[in-house]
């Protein structure tokens, strides 16, 4: 055999036995008398010695090692004159009596260490030495383990995990999807799944009254740190459930992975509509493990001749605790920040609340002592604390002072990655309107049944009508969603038609579902989890692509393989695809 332990494995109690171990050099140091290497595998590394009195041409071999050498070691496992406890085997090391060269090793374009010096383009290129590297391996021993457990607790509940088709029919809401060619039928694509959302409604009519599958899902748009074009969900569906079933389940499922991953008890999770969210927050995914809500100033503040104020359909703002000392350089950058483009605010009014009671702000000249006070008053300030004002379009403005809140919980060392606060955010929206497009479309998917109270308003007022939705938020990041799906025909249809499909093209694209609800499909609801951006905000980390083995880059590139890539002409043709030159 290649090896008797893991060179994660040994222990004081195994001093005096014959081992085999087999690995990767990590690095070797020559002390004259005396080589070292460091044998490393996934399970850890060992400490080999090689003595030159007693195996003279054994340590001649062992000094010729290079890093990443693939070797086999046997000998003795003795105690450690000088212990590591860093190192789980820090207090043993291998005499070694034989050594054996699996396979040489050129130099790595890295080192393979906890902290490297390879840049990201770099790394990705050599991912498969990139994921030798400890960080690497224990994120996806932690994706791993989250995996199992999901699968486990489901498995407890009655759920079934069941496999769809991942050749579908391009459907035309939401993300662009990604088309495969069929060779069979020219001029006809299968279409990859963003999400099995069909089949697992079809898998409810069918009587699998609980299902789930770890699956991958598919989306051809625009990247960013969190988002990859082929991603990971669990995706989950029950029958004969009301939303607070739905919410009790997956959020006992959350707790469960918490606690048997993290060892953290979560607490109880508060529930906040859409509507309020925005007001609080300016955004559908808060972050609380911070106060700092939104203050509306609008009716106090106007007729004092600040024409900002008085113009604008919003004035609101945010009480920063504590940070009345900010310096007049602090109070432009934090103006500059919110000037950025992608941000979009024209300007910031401060109030600082000085420790002596006195306020000053930077829009004094038009507001006395006693308006500033009956603001803080507003806000809940105190001394010491600083109040931040943004004015303009409502919308608008609430994304903007999210931003700022967002950035003053940073500076303020609030938003701790330690720190674990979880929110159902409710009753959003059923239709968005887009203004370029002159039309309504659905905020999550056509297939999310409204609020039965509303279903009136779908022939009078669109932006009224609320859904029977939910996401659950961790930190401020989006980390599940779904809904109570319509499970009656005549108003799967009424959707289709509010959002623009002619009948014939409801059928056409979505016939296959209308059909099987004439046969009896039960009240039905589910969710669908982010699981890379779960398993990162779970270690720790803003980027999804630390916790997926092989990631594409920024540009949607696999730079190791090379992919995407041109394929042969003769391949094309096969495919029916022609292109002019």
């Amino acid at each position: 055999m290649y090896r008797t332990h893991t060179c994660g494995e040994l222990r004081p109690a195994h001093i005096g036995q014959t081992v085999t171990l087999a690995g990767w050099v990590q690095r070797s140091r020559d002390l004259g008398g005396m080589t070292f290497v460091d044998l490393r595998d996934r399970y850890g590394i060992t400490q080999l010695a090689f003595n030159m009195e007693v195996h003279p041409e054994l340590c001649e071999q062992a000094r010729k090692l290079g890093r990443e050498f693939v070797i086999q070691v046997t000998g003795t496992v003795v105690e450690r004159t000088s212990k590591n406890y860093q190192m789980d085997t820090g207090e043993i090391e291998v005499v070694a009596s034989s050594l054996t060269i699996l396979n040489a090793s050129l130099t790595p374009p890295f080192t393979i260490e906890e902290q490297t010096d390879g840049g990201d383009e770099l790394r990705m290129k050599y991912r498969y030495l990139d994921l030798r590297r400890p960080t690497l391996k224990n994120n996806l021993i932690l994706r791993h383990k989250m995996a199992l457990e999901t699968r486990n607790y489901l498995s407890s509940l009655g759920f079934m995990e069941i496999e769809t088709p991942f050749l579908i029919k391009s459907t035309p809401e939401g993300a662009r999807d990604f088309v495969v060619p069929s060779r069979i039928h020219h001029g006809e694509f299968y279409a990859l799944p963003q999400s099995p959302q069909t089949f697992k409604q079809l898998l409810m009519v069918s009587g699998y009254d609980r299902y789930f599958q770890i699956v991958r899902c598919f989306r051809d748009e625009d990247l960013r740190a969190d988002r990859q074009p082929e991603f990971t969900q669990i995706d989950c569906e029950m029958s004969f459930v009301e939303r607070q079933d739905i919410l009790q389940t997956f959020e006992g499922l959350t707790k469960h992975l918490f606690k048997t991953i993290k060892g953290i008890d979560i607490g109880e999770v508060p529930r906040m509509s859409y509507d309020d969210a925005m007001k609080y927050y300016g955004s559908d995914k808060p972050d609380i493990r911070f106060d700092m809500k939104f203050v509306e100033l609008t009716d106090i503040v106007k007729g004092k001749g600040f024409s900002v104020f008085d113009t604008a359909e919003l004035v609101v703002g945010i009480c920063a605790k504590g940070a009345a000392g900010y310096t007049r350089k602090q109070l432009d950058e934090l103006t500059e920040f919110v000037k950025k483009p992608q941000i979009g605010a024209k300007g910031l009014v401060y109030v600082r609340y000085n420790a002596d009671g006195t306020l000053k702000s930077s829009v004094d000249k038009f507001y006395t002592e006693e308006h500033l006070k009956d603001w803080a008053h507003h806000f809940g300030a105190v001394p010491g604390d600083l109040m931040l004002i943004l004015a303009g379009e409502k919308d608008k403005t609430r994304k903007q002072l999210n931003e700022l809140r967002l950035e003053m919980g940073n500076q303020l060392g609030l938003r701790k990655k330690d720190e674990y606060k979880l929110l159902w955010v409710l009753d959003f929206p059923m239709f968005e309107y887009n203004e370029e497009d002159g039309r309504y479309y659905a905020m999550h998917h056509p297939f999310t049944s409204p609020k039965k109270e509303d279903i009136p308003l779908m022939d009078s007022n669109l932006a009224l009508v609320k859904a029977n939705a939910y996401d659950l938020v961790l930190n401020g990041s989006e980390i599940a969603g779904g809904s109570i799906r319509i499970h009656d025909k005549k108003l799967q249809a009424k959707v289709f038609e509010v959002l623009g499909f002619t009948r014939d093209e409801a059928v056409e694209k979505f016939g296959f579902l209308m059909n099987a609800f004439e046969y009896g499909a039960p009240p039905h609801g589910g969710i669908a989890f982010g699981f890379d951006r779960l398993c990162a905000l779970m270690g720790g980390s803003d980027s999804i692509r630390d916790f997926i083995a092989f990631p594409k880059n920024n540009a949607g590139r696999d730079t190791m393989i090379d992919s995407p890539s041109s394929i042969d002409p003769l391949q094309l043709k096969e495919l029916g695809i022609y292109f002019n030159k």
